[in-house]
């Protein structure tokens, strides 16, 4: 089965969150942009996947067409292990994270689901998992609110939407404590995006204490920073996760003996033969992950069926934002056990709707 063409294909969705206006990286955010990649092949099968991501899409997108194209069409879209050790070693020189590994994340989905396609199973049934697992629970990750009453609203609409967890990318105690008053003794965590230094960031972890915080996550600036990573663990006892910043399954690996929960992201480290073999050691070690997942395209499936076949995936995020027109209608709610929608057809179980795509579509 030989890959006959690479497809990009850049979307924006529009999307609520009822809260203020938001933003990261320098830009305001009023629609979430997927960068899908689909990948064609001489037997008619097509597999889709999602490159990270966001305000990066422009640099990830022209590495996936300058450089990543001409690589793999014409080779074998079985070999998919091989390919990506291949681009891995290949791209090496442009970068071992960022927009080279983010489009080796999205070529390896596509690999994945067309995988599945061509075997006439689900993604999770070829790693050795099963769709009739019940995924772990997934909890409500928000936009930054800042003030307290924005957060605790936000945390009663999740409450009523029946999520389990509750994630806050606030940096203050005041905006925690409205969290927790909200959501009872339920899982509250915190993503600080890499906010303090290593002395703010055992201030700051002490003044969260008495909330019961399930994790801290990436409280440090610089995310590197291991070193102080594993003290502020020692001197506070917090739970840490980390590991969305890690630029690729080896950078991510360093964190193991460091934080509670390791946190890959299939977009973004090298797609789902990376993300496996953490899974498996993380098993094997009794470490716990979380993936980083606030997507809506085909990483969020990958990420769904990479938890339904390694039982050290522990939480699943769902960014709490609405939309008119999904991707994948029908497959981004939670049900009464807090549990996303597992899509049971062969590969990645479904594909973007091509009346979503066509009306989000901005290239």
């Amino acid at each position: 089965m030989r890959i006959t063409s690479l497809e990009t294909i850049v979307v924006a969705i529009p999307f609520s969150h009822g809260g203020p206006p938001t933003g990261f990286g320098g830009q305001q955010w009023t629609h979430l942009n997927h960068l899908l990649v689909r990948i064609d092949t001489d037997q008619g099968l097509s597999g889709w996947g999602e490159a990270f991501g966001y305000n990066t899409i422009p640099a990830t997108r022209a590495v996936l067409e300058r450089q990543i194209a001409p690589l793999v069409i014409g080779r074998d879209a079985r070999d998919i292990r091989g390919l990506n050790a291949d681009l891995q070693k290949t791209m090496h020189l442009f970068g071992r994270g960022g927009p080279a590994m983010f489009a080796i994340s999205g070529v390896d989905i596509a690999l994945w689901d067309l995988a599945g396609k061509a075997a006439g199973l689900p993604l999770c049934q070829l790693l050795g998992g099963s769709p009739a697992l019940a995924l772990p629970p997934a909890y409500a990750s928000f936009m930054r609110y800042t003030d307290p009453g924005h957060v605790a609203r936000a945390c009663e609409r999740a409450l009523a939407c029946g999520y389990a967890g509750f994630k806050l990318h606030e940096i203050t105690e005041p905006a925690v404590a409205a969290a927790r008053s909200a959501i009872g003794d339920r899982a509250l965590m915190v993503d600080v995006n890499c906010e303090w230094n290593a002395a703010d960031a055992e201030r700051m972890a002490r003044a969260f204490a008495p909330h019961g915080l399930a994790w801290l996550e990436e409280p440090v600036w610089p995310p590197e920073d291991i070193d102080a990573l594993r003290l502020l663990r020692e001197r506070t006892g917090v739970a840490l996760a980390a590991g969305e910043n890690a630029p690729n399954g080896w950078g991510l690996r360093q964190l193991g003996g460091v934080v509670d929960f390791l946190q890959p992201s299939v977009t973004k480290l090298g797609g789902v033969t990376e993300f496996a073999a953490l899974a498996q050691a993380a098993e094997l070690s009794g470490r716990q992950l979380a993936p980083h997942s606030p997507y809506f395209g085909p990483g969020l499936l990958a990420t769904l069926h990479l938890a339904a076949a390694f039982r050290s995936v522990t939480w699943i995020e769902r960014l709490f934002v609405d939309f008119d027109m999904p991707l994948y209608p029908g497959l981004a709610s939670v049900d009464a056990q807090s549990r996303l929608t597992l899509p049971a057809g062969p590969g990645l179980g479904a594909d973007p709707d091509p009346q979503a795509i066509a009306r989000w579509r901005i290239d």
